[in-house]
């Protein structure tokens, strides 16, 4: 009992000390805040606000219509422009996309020649122009194909392809970054707040004054674990609520509770995981360049970014070994799709036996450090 006594005691003492810290308690806040609802909507990978430019040689209603159809919120309104003009336009930026409608295009599609439509792509702009190209390619065959059926009155199609979108209808990538955004946050401000505390501690001298009182390493490094784990844990669920739930209307489909269950456990390892880059560092800059080693790999690799199914399988096999890849599984499946905890119990107890790893890895080495200094 009193050695969990001096755990309780010793954590309050690291929320006292961040507390009186207000560079990084300003950082905690505005990352899970502000700076989350920042990144969520500058990573939106929605079409929004394109410009295009069309060379209308045909002037027939069949291109017309195609004009029409390139409308807000995706596309600004076209601009009709000579054919001289579109490689001066794309030089100068002024147009992501220009449509050249040839010479009696109208009259060749109703006679069955097949007529091209050039579309030239500003790809500079790679993610808008990758995006805006299939848009533009469904928005001409639909357009097409409709007004030929209306003019010949052809029958339609036999079969008719229903897509419907599941979880996200609108394909509303707000509400994916959102989600993602907040489960870096959580492994970044862990790592970085329980390597932060170990560090003070030798930088400002009272890691000595612990070590002469009647307490172990075990009970200094767990108070260094729970306390900051529950800061940021508490951070996130506000964040959940105020901002991903609220401020970016993103639908929580799953349990709220088994989503902070799995952040508690993921907590446990990335703490455990701070403190062991804090053992290997003697300063706070040596400790930033270790956080740019690790937490870039481990943000970028874990399926947050990108599928991990799309990665090397050499890369995927290493990131099994890593908290955040197991972590991000188990967010995906409970936000977006409602998993229970019969579908990720194999995430929670990954997570739960990488963060003994962890944990005991630093435990050595912070025994191993106390010892020579």
């Amino acid at each position: 009992m009193q050695r969990l006594a001096n755990i309780l005691q010793l954590g309050v003492k690291e929320m006292r000390s961040l507390w009186f810290d207000k560079v990084l308690l300003f950082f905690l806040i505005w990352s899970f805040s502000l700076g989350l609802y920042e990144a969520a909507n500058s990573q939106s990978t929605e079409l929004r606000n394109a410009s295009v430019a069309v060379v209308d040689e045909d002037r027939s209603p069949l291109s017309q219509r195609l004009l029409g159809a390139l409308r807000p919120p995706e596309f600004l309104p076209p601009k009709l422009i000579g054919f001289a003009d579109v490689d001066p336009g794309l030089d100068a930026g002024l147009y992501t996309f220009t449509l050249h409608v040839p010479v009696n295009f109208q009259r060749d599609v109703l006679a069955g020649k097949h007529p091209a439509i050039q579309l030239n792509i500003d790809a500079t702009r790679m993610n808008e122009a990758f995006i805006g190209a299939g848009y533009i390619q469904n928005i001409v065959t639909d357009e097409v194909t409709r007004f030929v059926q209306g003019y010949r009155g052809d029958p339609p199609l036999p079969i008719r392809l229903a897509t419907r979108m599941q979880y996200n209808p609108n394909l509303n990538g707000v509400w994916f970054w959102g989600a993602m955004e907040l489960v870096n946050q959580i492994t970044m401000l862990s790592i970085i707040l329980a390597g932060a505390a170990l560090i003070r501690e030798r930088e400002h001298g009272t890691l000595e004054h612990l070590l002469v009182m009647p307490l172990t390493p075990f009970q200094i490094m767990a108070a260094k674990v729970w306390a900051n784990g529950l800061v940021v844990l508490a951070v996130a669920t506000a964040s959940l609520t105020i901002v991903v739930h609220g401020a970016l209307a993103m639908p929580i489909a799953g349990s709220v509770s088994l989503f902070l269950l799995a952040a508690a456990l993921h907590l446990f390892s990335t703490t455990a995981l701070g403190i062991l880059l804090a053992t290997v560092a003697r300063s706070m800059p040596q400790f930033a360049l270790l956080m740019i080693l690790v937490v870039v790999p481990l943000t970028m690799l874990s399926g947050a970014n990108a599928p991990t199914e799309s990665m090397p399988l050499a890369v995927q096999t290493v990131m099994l070994a890593t908290p955040t890849t197991h972590f991000v599984s188990l967010a995906q499946a409970v936000l977006f799709r409602g998993a229970g905890l019969d579908v990720v119990w194999p995430q929670l107890l990954s997570n739960l036996i990488i963060g003994a790893a962890f944990f005991a890895a630093a435990l050595a080495r912070f025994r191993r450090t106390v010892a020579l200094s």
